[in-house]
């Protein structure tokens, strides 16, 4: 299969397409896909932003926005191990165990942690307000309402027999804990696309979702503001006018889903390419630019 998969849509709603139509692993950019199931089950009255969560201390919008002060997965040695040997997934009572999420807890909204565990908790308010499961939840509440046709919920081996793994194979999506979407990237282009341009939520509810933390001990020449909302990357300052979306990786690939200016790039890579699909995205935001020889 392709070692890349890029989709723009331009700011009259064309798109260019380069690589094939096979889907991809969102990775993190399935943190997108659940914030804006959440929001739209807010301006429903379904889930509340500010109020705790039933057992917990802390709040959906806190999850949203990494101060939820939980812990992560994601550096925890014998995860990686199990990984790359091709275990079958911890449950989730072991994966909390093994995190320690209770006693590595930092206090709701006084610091910044990026949390995998945190978005696990929100798919889990998600899939409970709507009495569905998630695969299920996120079909009703984000792929049908933006016309996507590829995009769904991977939780086991076979649901990724036809999704472009780049240089990975064997991969238990179950690893993914807050749930993997997989689609092509045009869909992907077209999730974020119909987002920002207002037809997902209410413009109160996306203007919250712009709401930032600034994450200035995260600067980087990629990332000279940066700042993370209700499940999106962005600016700090004047949002809007530079990238906003979100970033993924896992086994084996890479993908960046950012719009700027109305002007949408979705771009997966596999890890052997060792370029980062962010930057390549941004440059082509920034310059408007068409893929060479692309169809």
């Amino acid at each position: 299969m392709p070692a890349q998969s890029l989709a723009l849509i331009d700011s009259s709603g064309q798109t260019t397409l380069s690589g094939d139509s096979a889907a991809v692993p969102w990775w993190s950019f399935t943190k997108t896909v659940l914030a804006i199931a959440a929001l739209r089950l807010v301006e429903d009255g379904m889930l509340c932003l500010d109020t705790p969560i039933e057992g917990e201390c802390f709040t959906l919008r806190q999850l949203l926005r990494h101060e939820a002060g939980l812990a992560d997965y994601g550096l925890i040695a014998q995860y990686q191990g199990d990984v790359a040997a091709g275990r079958t997934p911890w449950s989730v009572e072991q994966l909390l165990d093994r995190v320690d999420v209770r006693s590595t807890r930092g206090m709701p909204g006084q610091g910044w942690r990026y949390s995998n565990v945190g978005y696990l908790y929100v798919g889990r308010q998600i899939a409970r307000a709507m009495g569905l499961g998630l695969a299920d939840a996120l079909r009703t509440c984000v792929f049908q309402p933006a016309g996507l046709t590829s995009a769904r919920l991977a939780r086991l081996p076979p649901d990724l027999a036809d999704v472009n793994m780049g240089d990975a194979s064997g991969y238990h999506p179950g690893w993914v804990y807050h749930g993997l979407v997989t689609g092509t990237t045009l869909d992907a282009a077209r999730l974020l696309a119909a987002l920002v341009r207002g037809h997902l939520l209410q413009p109160g509810t996306l203007a919250q979702m712009y709401e930032c933390r600034a994450l200035p001990e995260h600067r980087c020449a990629l990332h000279p503001d940066p700042a993370y909302g209700l499940g999106l990357m962005l600016h700090a300052r004047d949002a809007q006018s530079h990238p906003v979306g979100h970033s993924g990786a896992g086994p084996g690939s890479r993908i960046a889903v950012y719009s700027q200016r109305d002007m949408v790039c979705a771009l997966w890579q596999a890890e052997s390419m060792q370029s980062d699909p962010a930057h390549e995205a941004f440059r082509m935001l920034s310059k408007s630019e068409q893929v060479p020889g692309a169809a």
